[in-house]
């Protein structure tokens, strides 16, 4: 999907270094010191245009969320939803999931959340998607031992996948759902292609899991 160049999104995010975080590496094993409290880390990979997290961070306030997106003519429409709400307990990186250990101490993190990513069908793009065993073994890093991965997608080739490299990985899985808005799950924020998806009938497909070894 080729993404539409935003002219001055950068200079824009650069004007609110409070929201959009420079140089997060600084911050490494110290985020509760940026938030001011000690309050637990949820972490979104591929946060998109900030729907998701922004709902989460009204619903709840006693949580701390950081979104990561590495395109800002994307996270610049997440920026201007993040000024109009004004939360203290969000933050966002523009920045590639890949490095994620650049940022996070090991243990530093409560919740991975991924939501509606790229499902790269093709095999050769395996390495790419965000359930992959690489991927995994970078949330096992920064996830403390009662952390947790949560996932949604509208894509059930995705979602099996997912499901087979998280069991594959040793990781167990919970609160397992084929069609997430027909089940008994509370507490769902959607994101925008959720709504979307959802308009048109589509199926949600969700799943929780964490490291046995934790």
């Amino acid at each position: 999907m080729r993404l539409r160049n935003k002219p001055g999104a950068k200079e824009k995010m650069n004007e609110y270094p409070h929201i959009i975080i420079q140089n997060p590496s600084q911050h490494k094993g110290k985020w509760n010191k940026l938030f001011n409290n000690n309050n637990p880390i949820h972490v979104e990979v591929g946060t998109g245009k900030g729907q998701f997290l922004i709902g989460m961070s009204k619903l709840h306030p006693e949580v701390n969320y950081i979104g990561i997106e590495k395109y800002d003519s994307v996270l610049i429409t997440a920026l201007e939803r993040a000024i109009e709400t004004n939360q203290d307990n969000l933050k966002f990186l523009n920045e590639d999931v890949s490095e994620i250990l650049d940022f996070f101490e090991e243990g530093e993190i409560d919740r991975v959340f991924i939501n509606f990513t790229d499902p790269w069908p093709k095999n050769r793009h395996e390495k790419r998607r965000l359930t992959y065993k690489g991927f995994l073994k970078l949330y096992e890093e920064i996830l403390n031992e009662k952390g947790e991965i949560h996932f949604k997608t509208d894509n059930q080739g995705l979602f099996e996948y997912s499901l087979e490299s998280l069991s594959g990985y040793g990781m167990s899985l919970h609160n397992v759902s084929l069609d997430l808005h027909k089940s008994k799950i509370e507490g769902n924020v959607m994101t925008e292609y959720e709504e979307k998806f959802s308009r048109k009938g589509m199926r949600i497909y969700r799943c929780e899991a964490s490291f046995k070894s934790k």
